[in-house]
């Protein structure tokens, strides 16, 4: 089910994202709506934006839930995936990028080329959603599970994700700046720890919200059968909110936002040619 629509990468710097701050400019004050479900009406053949809505459980120790850095992250995301590269963006008549909200359970879910996940360290998984996120990622679907932090949250993660592809199966591995997930677009030496604006702010300009628990950022995942990224794990970093809060504060934009877009649209890259 690898979805592939007609896009031609474009070959872009940072100097590129950096550019782009003028625009940000113009997200100052909007407001965002669309909070329903996705439904078959909304299949239009371009990419859109797909997050999941799962149940959380305060025992995983996490902050918050699948409402974390939405829906400004997903818009904002789509916004400079179509600047920034061809990709065939869907757009409402006003023109916000259309981006959707899922539940495991739905079939919809088939019709999503990726799907986030984030707070993971709070996610819980009934027996139908790990048997349906099971059947979406073995027909060629794709999870990225973002913002969990230190080594309980992602024991909590990790036994959520066992319940849907065992490990005995698939293990988890650890991918470094060698694997093309870090040169789609633009060439990274390592997974950026992006701290969330608040932590970043109050800490002045501390990365790491765990102290030594979290001290390196890293990116995990699952691999299918021919060796292609079914789970993507961004672990000890806040990808999202380098992408929500990138009209917030410049500073903020220079330091975080950059090497976040640069890792995410690498990340949506993979996932539209693999």
């Amino acid at each position: 089910m690898r979805w592939a629509p007609r896009i031609h990468v474009a070959v872009l710097c940072l100097v590129t994202l950096v550019a782009t701050t003028a625009l940000v400019e113009a997200q100052f004050g909007r407001r965002f709506f669309n909070t329903r479900m996705a439904t078959p009406e909304d299949v239009d053949g371009s990419f859109h934006f797909c997050r999941v809505v799962f149940q959380s459980d305060p025992r995983g120790g996490a902050d918050g839930g699948w409402n974390v850095d939405w829906p400004r992250a997903d818009i904002n995301l789509s916004v400079r995936l179509s600047e920034l590269t061809k990709t065939s963006v869907s757009r409402s008549s006003g023109g916000e990028p259309n981006h959707w909200l899922i539940r495991l359970t739905d079939d919809m879910l088939f019709q999503c080329p990726f799907i986030m996940m984030t707070e993971v360290g709070s996610a819980s998984l009934s027996q139908p959603e790990a048997e349906r996120l099971r059947e979406y990622l073995l027909k060629g679907g794709f999870l990225w599970a973002d913002d969990f932090w230190g080594s309980y949250s992602w024991d909590w993660w990790n036994d959520q994700l066992q319940r849907v592809l065992p490990p005995t199966e698939y293990p988890v591995v650890t991918l470094d700046s060698s694997h093309p997930l870090f040169s789609t677009n633009v060439k990274l030496t390592k997974t950026p720890q992006i701290p969330s604006i608040n932590f970043w702010a109050g800490s002045g300009g501390q990365t790491s919200e765990r102290g030594a628990d979290s001290a390196v950022a890293e990116s995990k995942a699952v691999l299918d059968s021919h060796g292609r990224i079914m789970v993507l794990m961004t672990h000890n970093t806040d990808l999202g909110d380098s992408f929500e809060r990138e009209g917030d504060d410049p500073r903020y934009f220079t330091a975080m936002s950059v090497p976040g877009y640069a890792y995410g649209i690498n990340a949506l890259l993979y996932v539209l040619t693999h």
